[in-house]
């Protein structure tokens, strides 16, 4: 008889629940114990036989000293509404709209120092003695120009922690009381924070594993009067703000930082801004001065003996884990949530680090386990999903949170999750620490490069944006796909050109966002380089509106690359007869569904009879290749993900790469199978990623042999003699 495989599995748990957590650690093989926000782990639980995670909070949780310092609450600066003057005089009540449990004016700092007021018509800045506040009622009157339209830009205090707001409403908390988040970058809080830390690591003897939750700033969260979420961007540096950074800012980089140069015309520097040279400046300043001060807490951590683990969330922000500064923290593990392939890579690519955990979904709360709900379709989706990038890098470690009490109610559940556990423990001893086959290097080229590795398109846990999942769709792809992926910005191909290794860049996105590039693309030298790079055989795929800037008689600033263009109706007067599609194509020669380019693009036309046109319909192209000089420009409409549309991609790759005969090497011959090689075992894999049965044909560069897989099932094998 084989012995069960156990370890490497955390299970969440709850106080009072001892019999039943132990039933789980056996069926689950779990060798980790967690508390969760809003749960606690009991004297009989910490006992056991496992490691025991528990959940440090730095920056909330401490309301006795929070209300004693007010004053060192955090901070962001938030925009007003936009008003429209209709006389000479304007009354703006600038925290219409705001929820003001959360968020409430800081009038302790002199506004007409640190606020401003905007006439966005003109984008001039208001002189303060044109405008008066009266605080009382929250309402700034304005000397205004009529029918323009205003803005004020105002700082707030926060005084209720945005991720425990959050669950307080979706666990239906009460009475329970509101965590106030306070700011280390202040003496007092800083001061707090260490010597809390140091007595709490004596309190809790029992605690293996700190698991900071995170450290000190919370992505910009910001709920709106009728508590429901009014701004998130998970990149956010916006609760970063306050007066005395501003302050440090300013002494160290010799200019001040304007309230525009975080509110942003009301866009807060979203991750899909192309960002100015002073929020990367900002960033930056931020990211050494969170380095610096986790470098401490995490020092104290190891002096007590215990580890340090960081959760890829919630008060995340200035630990850019790809970022230049990560390193110096010093911790042992990160662990993040799990919703796919490319939030899985996220978190396993994770450098400076002993281990990494993915925290998969769903998570244990009411929103999913109720009456009447099934929770393992959605288990089975993300498991299978994440599955393909486990294959390429897998994390250390997986585990779940939230409360076990409600997911012990499921046994078809529990049952489920038994299988996940074992079949990732297996997966891991086949492929830790070994290289899988490569085919392609592939770059992504965006605005933020490797500081934002596997996160471009990504909102929280690979939650999606209505304009963004046509986009997110190759990261998905690419995560368990057979190719080495890599993440370049702008800078990087200006400042020290494309790496020798890459074989093809994508560049996808909408006009004028960070993933596209906007004005980027103004730049002679970076579409003079990349030009060449293709001419000499390198490979290029534009995606939705790529190179896409209005300027010179373009759009796509490397049309001339790409072989199509948009019409913009300045060249509706010009003919255009390019408009037969090839019947039959590399890219879409296994094809069997119709094509599906999401969102997908308007108005695309190719540029001459060199344009090789792969689909046309409704009048305009939504893929297309191009030779130019010995390489080639592919173009899609976009690409959601889905299995023909990886198909579609790998296809694109090859055929971009002038390599589309080495295709065939560790091949399935169907899209809803993968074939992941590791030459240096000797062993192969082939994964079913459905839940229905499967066939298929495996090819490893020369013969081919036929699998049947049974429901998600992985076939592991040696390589065809």
């Amino acid at each position: 008889m084989i012995a069960k495989r156990t370890g490497r599995v955390t299970l969440p748990s709850e106080a009072h629940f001892l019999a039943e957590t132990k039933e789980i650690m056996e069926r689950w093989g779990a060798d980790a114990l967690r508390d969760s926000d809003g749960t606690k782990l009991d004297d009989e639980l910490k006992a056991l036989d496992a490691k025991i995670y528990t959940t440090y909070f730095v920056a909330r949780g401490h309301n006795a000293f929070a209300k004693e310092h007010m004053e060192e609450c955090q901070q962001l600066y938030l925009m007003s509404k936009r008003c429209t003057a209709v006389g000479e005089w304007l009354k703006i009540c600038f925290m219409d709209g705001y929820f003001q449990e959360q968020v409430i004016p800081d009038y302790l700092h002199a506004p007409k120092r640190w606020w401003e007021v905007m006439d966005r018509t003109t984008g001039d800045v208001v002189p303060t003695d044109a405008w008066a506040l009266d605080m009382r009622r929250h309402l700034v009157t304005i000397k205004a120009e009529p029918f323009h339209e205003y803005t004020v830009s105002f700082l707030v205090y926060a005084i209720w922690d945005p991720t425990q707001m959050y669950n307080h409403i979706t666990n239906d908390w009460g009475d329970r009381p509101h965590e106030i988040p306070f700011d280390v970058r202040q003496d007092c809080s800083w001061r707090f924070a260490k010597e809390y830390l140091v007595q709490w690591l004596k309190d809790n003897p029992s605690t293996d594993v700190v698991r900071f939750t995170t450290f000190f700033y919370h992505f910009t969260l910001v709920f709106n009067d009728r508590k429901k979420e009014k701004f998130v961007d998970w990149f956010g540096y916006g609760a970063t703000v306050s007066v005395r950074a501003l302050e440090e800012f300013e002494q160290e980089y010799g200019y001040a930082l304007r309230p525009e140069d975080i509110v942003d015309n009301g866009y807060y520097n979203s991750t899909f801004r192309v960002p100015s040279k002073h929020y990367l400046d900002y960033m930056d300043f931020v990211q050494r001065f969170v380095a610096k001060k986790a470098k401490e807490l995490v020092a104290l951590v190891h002096e007590a003996g215990r580890e340090a683990m960081m959760f890829l969330g919630d008060n995340w922000i200035g630990t850019e884990p790809y970022g230049k500064y990560f390193g110096e923290i010093g911790l042992d593990a990160v662990v993040g949530s799990v919703g796919g392939g490319v939030s899985l890579r996220l978190i396993s690519e994770i450098p400076h680090v002993k281990y990494t955990e993915g925290r998969f979904l769903p998570y244990f709360f009411p929103d999913t386990f109720y009456e009447g709900n099934d929770p393992v379709p959605e288990a089975m989706k993300d498991w299978i999903t994440a599955r393909r990038a486990i294959m390429r890098k897998p994390v250390d470690r997986i585990g779940y949170g939230g409360y076990l009490s409600l997911a012990y109610k499921f046994p078809a559940f529990v049952d489920y999750i038994a299988k996940v556990t074992d079949e990732f423990r297996l997966i891991y001893e086949n492929i830790r620490g070994i290289r899988p086959y490569s085919g392609l290097k592939v770059a992504v080229l965006n605005s933020w490069g490797a500081l934002r590795s596997w996160q471009p398109y990504m909102v929280a846990h690979e939650l999606r944006y209505k304009q963004c999942y046509s986009y997110m769709g190759i990261l998905e792809s690419l995560s368990g796909m057979a190719v080495d992926v890599t993440f370049l910005s702008f800078r990087d191909i200006r400042e020290n050109g494309i790496p020798g290794d890459v074989d093809v860049i994508i560049n996808a996105g909408d006009a004028m966002t960070a993933f596209s590039g906007g004005e980027e693309w103004l730049d002679e030298k970076l579409v003079s380089a990349i030009r060449e790079w293709v001419y000499q055989g390198g490979g290029f795929l534009g995606v939705g509106e790529p190179t896409a800037c209005h300027a010179n008689g373009r759009f796509f600033q490397l049309a001339d690359v790409l072989g199509v263009d948009k019409e913009l109706g300045f060249t509706l007067s010009t003919d255009k007869y390019f408009t037969e599609m090839q019947t039959s194509h590399f890219i879409r020669s296994d094809r069997t569904e119709p094509f599906d380019f999401g969102e997908s693009m308007r108005n695309i036309y190719a540029l001459d009879e060199t344009v090789e046109i792969i689909e046309y319909s409704n009048d305009e192209v939504h893929a297309a290749a191009h030779p130019y000089g010995n390489g080639y420009g592919v173009y899609l409409a976009g690409l959601p993900y889905s299995f023909a549309n990886t198909r579609l991609l790998l296809r694109t790759l090859y055929y971009a790469a002038h390599r589309p005969e080495n295709i065939r090497q560790w091949f399935s011959s169907n899209p809803a199978c993968e074939v992941h090689a590791y030459p240096d075992t000797g062993k192969y894999a082939v994964l079913n990623n459905t839940p229905q049965p499967q066939d298929t044909r495996v090819c490893d560069g020369e013969k081919w042999v036929e699998y049947h897989l049974r429901e998600g099932e992985i076939i592991w094998d040696i390589p065809v003699a």
